[in-house]
């Protein structure tokens, strides 16, 4: 079963337990920031092999943007057998507006390292 999650909430499940979180955005958007302990894997990836970037020992709540690719991540690893999935309503962009930190990296221009 799919839950979505408002980002107050999420903050809250964040800190009451251990939760995978999974940032299906592509790089450039992970480059604006992103939720703390979270990591990528950007959803065609995810969609190549749900099984190889995902495991079912804890509950994972995907984010993305807006929500809308989030929530097919959730659907997608539904499908795959996965259980207590979650889907942050609103995406990073709600989870700043009500306030919340992202974490933005230190990033170099990959222009100049070419």
């Amino acid at each position: 079963m799919i839950q979505t999650v408002s980002p107050k909430e999420l903050a809250d499940l964040v800190a009451a337990h251990q939760v995978d979180l999974v940032d299906v955005r592509n790089p450039d958007e992970w480059d604006t920031g992103y939720i703390d302990g979270s990591r990528l894997v950007p959803l065609p990836q995810l969609q190549a092999d749900p099984d190889l970037v995902l495991s079912k020992a804890r509950p994972i709540v995907f984010i993305c943007a807006k929500g809308v690719r989030s929530l097919a991540a959730a659907k997608l690893a539904d499908r795959f057998g996965y259980t207590n999935l979650y889907s942050l309503e609103g995406g990073t962009k709600e989870w700043s507006r009500e306030g919340l930190p992202l974490v933005t990296p230190v990033v170099t221009d990959r222009r100049a390292a070419a």
